[in-house]
């Protein structure tokens, strides 16, 4: 007998399951919609723990994901700023969650207002392939706290750290709590479709688009934390030394694959050949071999070694010049190391000048002024991170006060990032949104107004015929 039917695949029984799984969670979060601050807290206390317990096989699984990537730095800039996160949550749930007292006009007294924090129900949270771990704990943190259920679509191309992070998950959660998705782009689709309460993605620009208006549909809010060309100013009042060995740090972490990475580097024009020395000596110094290094960071994957590949040739066919930076002089053909590249001459119609470069390129932009520099930053896209480097206090306020961006770092990169106590988002085509502390507690909240009265009301003097004295007066007294 010859029947029609098709063959269920894959990724028909993980869209199968998301749905499945959105309704379970929808329905546990109307069963019990405000959890209390010791439920709150214990789930925080259970995925601290958890995280400590599993860290050294996240750390091997990223690592086998990117074919290179070393622990320390795993452990530096994920599983650390991950448990300082869950640990300031731990510390400040009950104090978030407690109803805010506002004021009441005396037109309205007697009564009282205040503001209550209500957990919004199922939060759909999205993560990259680039800081897996930390994206994926930092908002789950937030969600928690806030008293919600979440639902994490990992990346498909961290295949090895997504079977650990779902096991180390499903050790201490329900999925009607938490629970975590897989698949690759049908999937991801799939699950932005979903009536989330709300959602965060990280992720590229182009990509944030797609699941804005897929939100749209469902009139879900979404935070959006999406990166772009993060620039770094150097005045010329700091050695070239100093400014060069903290942006090679920030610049080199993860081979450059992080959001906030500095994208391009603002110089001094006088100085411009002694901060590519400076520079060129602290890579030396942090990384003196790449091919066996276990510090330096591979290529996740030949789709983006390619990319980067290309987008050098582009710049050097082009007419920049081009310093690769390989202090042994290794052969690196053989896997997905990618040799720092600085480019000077950068034009406007490189590609590298106008995406998001998330590698080990690194344009080299001199300018005559600082106004000159800052005017260079505001004529493009609003970035997610800015660093300033330079000892003057006025020189730093007048960047701070005229240049727009997500966050701030003076006179180091990436640090603002791992402070836990204040707000992480972007601006324009760098995201909407923030989470991190309190603001990661009250994004995934709904704010609610309370207005009470007792058994003496004033609300009468509101009550039609309008034509009468009481009224005038309290025209007289109140519209002015």
């Amino acid at each position: 007998m010859v029947t029609n039917t098709a063959e269920v695949t894959p990724l028909d029984i993980e869209i199968i399951r998301l749905k499945e799984l959105f309704s379970r969670q929808k329905s546990a979060y109307n069963k019990t919609p405000m959890p209390t601050a010791e439920q709150r807290i214990d789930h925080l206390k259970a995925l601290k723990n958890i995280t400590i317990k599993y860290q050294d096989q996240l750390a091997t699984a990223v690592n086998k994901d990117f074919s290179c990537r070393s622990k320390d730095e795993t452990l530096l800039a994920e599983i650390l700023t991950s448990v300082e996160g869950i640990n300031m949550a731990i510390k400040k749930t009950r104090k978030w969650m407690k109803p805010s007292k506002r004021s009441v006009g005396m037109l309205f007294a007697p009564a009282k207002n205040e503001v209550r924090y209500q957990p919004l129900g199922v939060i759909g949270i999205i993560v990259p392939w680039n800081y897996p771990i930390f994206l994926a704990i930092g908002p789950l943190v937030a969600a928690l706290s806030a008293g919600n259920r979440a639902m994490i679509k990992m990346s498909e191309f961290t295949p090895n750290l997504n079977q650990v992070f779902k096991a180390m998950i499903a050790e201490v959660f329900d999925e009607n709590r938490v629970c975590v998705i897989e698949g690759e782009a049908d999937a991801a689709i799939a699950f932005t479709e979903q009536p989330f309460d709300h959602i965060l993605f990280t992720g590229s620009t182009a990509v944030g688009r797609f699941v804005m208006a897929a939100a749209a549909k469902n009139l879900t809010p979404v935070t959006l934390e999406l990166g772009g060309k993060s620039p770094t100013i150097v005045s010329d009042n700091i050695p070239m030394k100093d400014a060069a060995e903290r942006i090679c740090f920030g610049k080199s972490m993860n081979a450059g694959q992080t959001c906030v990475a500095p994208d391009y580097i603002l110089v001094p024009k006088a100085k411009e050949e002694a901060f590519i020395k400076a520079y060129i000596a602290a890579f030396s110094k942090m990384y003196p071999t790449l091919r066996d290094n276990g510090d330096y960071t591979a290529i996740v994957n030949d789709r983006q070694y390619q990319r980067l590949s290309s987008w050098i040739n582009d710049a050097k066919d082009k007419g920049a010049k081009l310093t690769k930076i390989n202090p042994a002089n290794e052969d690196l053909s053989a896997g997905r190391k990618l040799a720092p590249v600085i480019v000077q001459n950068m034009k406007n119609n490189m590609t590298i000048a106008e995406e998001e470069l998330f590698g080990p390129i690194l344009p080299i932009i001199p300018y005559e002024s600082m106004d000159e520099a800052i005017a260079y930053i505001n004529d493009r896209p609003r970035p997610l991170a800015l660093y300033f480097f330079g000892y003057d206090k006025n020189e730093q306020d007048h960047v701070l006060n005229n240049t727009h961006s997500g966050g701030v770092s003076v006179n180091d990169t990436l640090m603002h990032l791992a402070q836990e106590d204040m707000p992480f988002g972007g601006i324009g085509d760098s995201g909407m949104g923030h989470y991190h502390g309190k603001e990661g507690f009250i994004t995934f909240s709904k704010a609610k107004a309370v207005h009470r009265k007792g058994r003496i009301s004033t609300g009468s003097l509101a009550h039609p015929p309008y034509d009468n004295s009481i009224r005038k007066m309290i025209y007289t007294f109140f519209i002015r």
